[in-house]
C-alpha cells in the first residue's frame, strides 16, 4: 500500500528490512548498540563487522545510545546507505512515557537520516517484539510520528518513507491505520 502525503510517498509493505534499498534502514536497537536478537541480530548478521565496529566506536565515544535516541552507522554489506539505530521502549503498561519516547525514536531517526542527505527510509515496527510494545498502539503512534515529520518538512527532503512489517498480521495493521490517519488529511 502506498499513499502520497505531500511530496513524500509513505507505504507499508511485508519483507525483510535487510533486503531493503532505500538510503537508510533503522535498526530497533538495545542501548549497548552491540547486536541482538530479533532485527537488530538480523541486521548486523546481514550487514557484517563494519556495523559493529562503527557501534563500538559509538559506545567508546558516547556511552551506548538512550531509549528515543539514534544514532548513524554505515550499512556495511546491506543494499541501503547507513543504518540509523534508535532504541526503542520497553512496554510498562503504558504509564512510563512509552508513547512519546516511541514517537521520538521516528522523529530523530528522520532527523538523523536527513541530515546525511537521505532520500528514502525503511523501518520495522519498532518496540513490538521483545520489548512487548502492544502492535496496534505502536503502529499509531510510528504513523503519527512520520506524519509530523512529514508535514513539519519544508527542512527535509525525505521523498519515501517505508514500513517494514515482517509479517502479514502487521501488514494488514499497518494498511488499515495508514489509510485511516491519512483519508482524514
Amino acid at each position: 500500500m502506498e499513499i502520497q502525503f505531500k511530496n513524500t510517498v509513505i507505504e507499508a509493505v511485508q519483507g525483510d528490512i535487510t533486503r531493503e534499498t532505500t538510503d537508510v534502514i533503522v535498526n530497533a536497537a538495545n542501548s549497548s548498540l552491540l547486536g541482538g536478537g530479533g532485527v537488530d541480530g538480523a541486521i548486523h548478521r546481514a550487514g557484517g563487522p563494519e556495523i559493529l565496529e562503527e557501534c563500538q566506536k559509538i559506545r567508546a565515544r558516547q556511552g551506548g545510545c538512550a531509549t528515543g535516541e539514534a544514532v548513524i552507522t554505515t550499512a556495511g554489506r546491506l543494499p541501503a546507505r547507513y543504518v540509523v539505530h534508535t532504541v526503542g521502549p520497553v512496554w510498562n503498561g503504558g504509564s512510563n512515557g512509552e508513547d512519546n519516547l516511541l514517537h521520538n525514536c521516528y522523529l530523530n531517526s528522520l532527523a538523523l537520516a536527513n541530515d546525511h542527505g537521505a532520500t528514502s527510509i525503511s523501518f520495522p515496527n519498532i518496540s513490538t517484539g521483545i520489548y512487548g510494545y502492544p502492535k496496534s498502539q505502536a503502529a499509531d503512534v510510528a504513523i503519527q510520528a512520520i506524519k509530523e515529520y512529514v508535514q513539519l518538512s519544508g527542512k527535509g527532503h525525505m521523498q519515501r518513507i517505508r514500513f517494514v512489517c515482517y509479517d502479514a498480521e502487521n501488514l494488514a495493521l499497518y494498511e488499515q491505520k495508514l489509510e485511516q490517519a491519512f483519508q482524514q488529511s
